[in-house]
């Protein structure tokens, strides 16, 4: 209360923000993120002064290609924004170009993607950067401006996001956080490392309040050397395959209960590439002597690097995957394209089990869990979709699949595949927000469907207090949401036994 009448609301939400122990007050390394702003002068951090390489290291240059989100793909855009004040949009609408458009690092920063000793074999998972959040932890608070100082593997992972935005955070509010790799390829000298990052940015700053810009994920590759001296290339991007990549939410006020608004987009491009392989430094003759890095008549000395054999490689499309389940257990179960699910289950016999949400189901963005509503995606796919139980029926007797709204509304319109445009109009006229699980025939009649909402709800109560006969709790499982998914398919083949046998 002395703070508050201290400070006031506002300025008391500025200090929150910074005093992340919550003791009342402000360390040197709490107050850092201020000092900065105010002398414009960022001290270099222990890590980077230990890595300071000897004379011969090699340096990578790297270039940021950026084209800004496309304002018009937000939901909010369709009223025109209607109640939301432009101070809120700013740091997104201002954000056009990456902070830094080209940067030269260092080759041996790179060493963090590589592997430990124990994670050797191709498509084996291993954590650059390991998610401390879970469904029991909850998630970190959106009352921060800016990031806590990088440790460790993070400093590579921070050093390469800011190129995009000063304020990139390198763990998520929410579950999974981190950053997973694994080796695609392996020769007698190099790896490619195939990675996946969660990351996020802060696009404003005080006197406004905190505007929170979630990219699906970062993904990417690296082939670097075994001792990570020579980096030959390196790519990260964020995938805009479909039709929405970003999840943005931003408070009203000064608290951390304040009103938050959540909205979706697309971005079209934000990637980073190395211009070509690392080169030395510094140049020395077979002498050891230090020699001008340019010839004669001025130009640049040209260097030539010896082909790469692989001897052993897997796709990228496998190494994806093997992320992708790292990150969310649940993609065991395979979930195919939409369409692709339907021709699957009826070469298969099998019925479709489809999840219709209006936010990704394996971004990390939170699937709408920021709204004043129980029903996510994030809690799904946290607990029944990744059981065991859940695991096993979902591989016997369903083809998977999962979709966007948005991606449904758009095959609904589109008449030149009238069976495509008939599976969407079945299954969006049973969507209710935010979350609709459905379990359909090949032919896209619905036989059964439950609301994220309403599940959770009823898996909250007591079984005594369930009202509805649809789902009886068995006692097999001491996990309720388990046992009540587990009867919703059960009844759902039940249901469509009928149809199946004709």
């Amino acid at each position: 209360e002395l703070a508050l009448k201290s400070l006031g609301s506002e300025g008391l939400f500025l200090f929150s923000s910074l005093d992340t122990n919550n003791d009342l007050y402000l360390s040197p390394e709490e107050f850092k993120p201020i000092a900065e702003k105010l002398t414009g002068v960022a001290p270099v951090s222990e890590f980077e002064e230990e890595e300071t390489p000897d004379a011969s290291g090699e340096t990578l240059s790297i270039v940021a290609k950026f084209q800004p989100l496309v304002m018009e793909t937000m939901t909010k855009s369709k009223d025109g924004f209607l109640g939301i004040s432009h101070v809120a949009l700013s740091g997104l609408r201002n954000w056009t170009a990456p902070a830094a458009p080209m940067s030269t690092m260092l080759a041996r920063q790179f060493k963090a993607f590589l592997p430990p000793k124990n994670k050797l074999d191709l498509g084996d998972p291993w954590w650059i950067i390991p998610s401390e959040l879970n469904i029991f932890t909850g998630y970190l608070s959106n009352n921060r401006f800016y990031p806590p100082p990088p440790k460790g593997k993070e400093i590579i992972i921070h050093k390469l996001l800011s190129m995009f935005h000063p304020r990139p955070f390198v763990k998520t509010r929410f579950a999974p956080q981190g950053a997973v790799a694994c080796i695609q390829a392996i020769s007698t000298f190099y790896y490619t490392i195939a990675f996946r990052i969660h990351a996020e940015f802060q696009l404003n700053e005080p006197p406004d309040f905190p505007f929170w810009f979630s990219p699906g994920q970062f993904t990417g590759h690296i082939v670097l050397s075994k001792d990570a001296s020579h980096v030959r290339e390196f790519k990260l991007f964020v995938p805009n395959n479909r039709s929405l990549n970003v999840d943005m939410e931003w408070l009203y006020g000064a608290s951390e209960s304040s009103n938050m608004e959540v909205d979706i987009g697309y971005l079209p491009q934000m990637e980073l590439e190395s211009t070509g392989p690392s080169v030395p430094s510094v140049i020395h003759d077979e002498n050891g002597n230090v020699i001008d890095s340019r010839d004669p008549s001025g130009e640049p000395i040209q260097f030539v690097f010896e082909e790469i054999t692989w001897q052993r490689e897997i796709p990228w499309e496998e190494a994806a995957q093997k992320l992708e389940v790292a990150m969310y257990p649940f993609k065991k179960v395979s979930y195919l394209p939409f369409t692709q699910a339907f021709e699957r289950a009826k070469a298969e016999k099998k019925l479709v089990h489809s999840i219709l949400l209006w936010g990704a189901l394996d971004d990390h963005k939170p699937v709408s869990a920021s709204l004043p509503v129980p029903g996510s995606g994030r809690t799904l796919r946290e607990t029944v979709l990744e059981s065991s139980p859940i695991l096993a029926l979902l591989n016997e007797s369903f083809i998977s699949s999962w979709s966007l709204v948005k991606e449904l509304e758009e095959l609904q319109t589109n008449r030149e595949n009238e069976f495509y445009s008939k599976l969407a109009d079945l299954h969006l006229e049973k969507y209710n927000f935010p979350v609709e699980m459905i379990i359909c025939l090949p032919n896209g009649t619905v036989v059964h469907h439950i609301n994220a909402n309403y599940f959770l709800d009823i898996t909250s109560m007591k079984p005594e207090d369930v009202e509805s006969s649809i789902f009886s709790f068995s006692t097999n499982f001491e996990d309720p949401s388990t046992a009540t998914y587990l009867q919703f398919l059960k009844e759902g083949l039940q249901r469509a036994k009928p149809y199946l046998q004709t």
